[in-house]
């Protein structure tokens, strides 16, 4: 039997990020859509290990592409969580929280307030659904954006140390097709220690719950 997979507990309650995503969409979110993507790749690799014993190539193909919406979606979300906190623990002063972290920001953006703006127009010019990246390149340590479409990880390569999701599940009950208003409130709950510590190569927190699943993250 392959390994199976399970939804990390949220450190937070449902209702904790409010008012900046409130927990209508948390229940939903986390319950529901994260909760799904695990019971699917835990089928989808069940399945994959069968047609491996009985030599079924053709189902192995079959089922990579599933095999990687759902994993992408397990991973994409489980670091998601993580990099929330809700406003009473969370501290917005990015300079005092995350030094290191806001000192590169610097360097590459001039200010917080452009490299905010730069995320934020990155997020709205993804076109359906997907998610908004701040990564480091493991081997300059340089900061950039980048997108991925639907539930695909960042480029090998980049080190994430922020993740924003852009599909609509993630904010329309909320804020309907207002995705500028969630992208600014949602920095009210960016737990901005973690980000310093993935920006300072700490892997254990980069992979958080998924410590040990992949080399590149």
């Amino acid at each position: 039997m392959p390994e199976q997979y399970s939804q990390p507990e949220l450190g937070y309650k449902l209702d904790a990020l409010e008012p900046a995503i409130s927990a209508q969409i948390m229940d939903l979110h986390y319950n529901r859509h994260h909760k799904t993507y695990v019971a699917n790749l835990n089928k989808a690799l069940a399945s994959y290990s069968d047609a491996i014993n009985s030599s079924d190539l053709i189902k192995q193909l079959e089922l990579q592409s599933a095999i990687k919406f759902n994993a992408g979606g397990h991973i994409n979300h489980t670091l998601f969580w993580e990099s929330l906190a809700p406003t009473s623990s969370n501290s917005e002063d990015v300079a005092s929280s995350a030094p290191s972290l806001a000192a590169a920001i610097s360097k590459r953006w001039v200010s917080f307030d452009s490299f905010k703006a730069a995320f934020e127009a990155g997020a709205l010019a993804i076109q359906g659904s997907g998610w908004m990246w701040l990564v480091k390149d493991a081997a300059t340590d340089a900061l950039d954006l980048t997108t991925s479409k639907d539930q695909d990880l960042p480029a090998g390569g980049k080190l994430i140390v922020l993740g924003v999701d852009m599909w609509e599940h993630a904010y329309y009950l909320q804020y309907l097709n207002a995705k500028a208003d969630y992208l600014k409130q949602i920095w009210s709950v960016i737990n901005w220690q973690t980000a310093e510590k993935r920006f300072l190569g700490d892997k254990q927190v980069i992979y958080g719950a998924l410590a040990g699943l992949t080399s590149h993250l």
